[in-house]
């Protein structure tokens, strides 16, 4: 922009490679190049081109559902709910299916439900602004699974093995390589981070996540946006929940057990603030991307389940507590300056 004296003010944010190497996205990389490098050299299978593909397809679930997580994040709420709704919706499919023979139908039945309970959360969180989303979206989760387990009791409903089509929607690949699911994630990952970064829905969010109330004194509408994001979050779930039916071909009142904690955890190693106002979606994607990997990798190399949550615990808190080093670091520096 030119001014009256001739001089020229960009708006524009200058690129350095010292901003490049500070930033939460640049650590992420360094880490998920890290793991690659390890896995390799655990594994020899470990660079299969079938094998990764697979592998990645198989927590491409939980990366969906953190993709409206961070949306969660970033507005200084929380959602323990997404589990519960998935295994609540997944169960009303396989219902709707065993009682019509109507995939379509049941499908419908099943987005339908995953929406109509996010909804419940924001309707409560917003309506009762008093209340703390950890508790509130806590009971939900208990809830749904609840209803879960009074519909299916121990037992389970199936057969939806038996459409092919359905089927498809998980198992099928693109070039036999590419699982259509990986491709639909990207998809779903490029449009809520255009939401999130380059949108005033954006913008937004990011203005509640700092400050709700000078968000709302400045014409946000807080409680709206709100509950805009816990409803697509909702319908998230169903979404997650009909690949989850099509994975398995039927439904337990155990299924998405613990999908809220990997989302969660996704989200945070992404650099998505659990106070809100602050991260990105590209971090949340490449942590998405870690998190699976490193775990496919250690299991490659026979690392118990126990063990390997014990390494993936160790890593979140690692490199949560890494901005809080390095700014002590550099305050005892300053004060040695001094």
């Amino acid at each position: 922009m030119a001014t009256k004296s001739g001089r020229t003010i960009s708006n524009a944010r200058e690129l350095s490679l010292k901003s490049l190497i500070v930033r939460w996205e640049f650590l992420l990389i360094l880490i998920f190049v890290a793991v690659n490098i390890m896995n390799a050299n655990l594994s020899p299978v470990y660079l299969n081109e079938k094998f990764l593909f697979i592998n990645i397809r198989g927590f491409m679930v939980k990366g969906i559902l953190a993709l409206p997580m961070a949306y969660i994040l970033l507005l200084g709420d929380i959602d323990l709910s997404v589990g519960g709704n998935v295994c609540l919706s997944a169960t009303v499919l396989g219902i709707v299916y065993n009682t019509t023979g109507n995939m379509v139908l049941a499908i419908a039945a099943c987005l339908l439900t995953g929406t109509l309970c996010g909804a419940l959360n924001g309707i409560l969180l917003t309506k009762f602004t008093e209340l703390a989303p950890m508790i509130v979206t806590l009971a939900t989760n208990i809830i749904f699974r609840g209803i879960s387990e009074r519909i299916l009791g121990d037992g389970s409903t199936g057969g939806m093995q038996e459409v092919e089509w359905f089927t498809q929607l998980y198992y099928g690949r693109v070039a036999e390589l590419v699982p259509y699911l990986v491709i639909i994630f990207c998809v779903l990952a490029l449009v809520f981070g255009l939401v999130m970064h380059k949108t005033v829905f954006g913008r937004q969010m990011f203005a509640i996540g700092a400050n709700k109330k000078a968000a709302a004194y400045a014409g946000v509408k807080v409680e709206k946006i709100r509950m805009i994001v816990f409803t697509l979050t909702g319908l998230v779930c169903g979404f997650a929940a009909v690949f989850d039916c099509a994975n398995m071909g039927s439904v337990k009142s155990n299924l998405a057990k613990g999908y809220e904690l990997e989302a969660i955890a996704m989200c945070v190693l992404g650099g998505i603030s659990t106070a809100g106002g602050k991260g990105t979606m590209v971090g949340a994607v490449i942590s998405i991307f870690i998190i699976g990997l490193l775990r496919y990798g250690l299991g490659l190399a026979n690392f118990s389940g126990q063990t390997i949550r014990i390494i993936l615990g160790a890593l979140l808190i690692a490199v949560v507590l890494y901005p809080t080093i390095q700014e002590a670091i550099k305050n005892r520096f300053a004060k040695k300056a001094q």
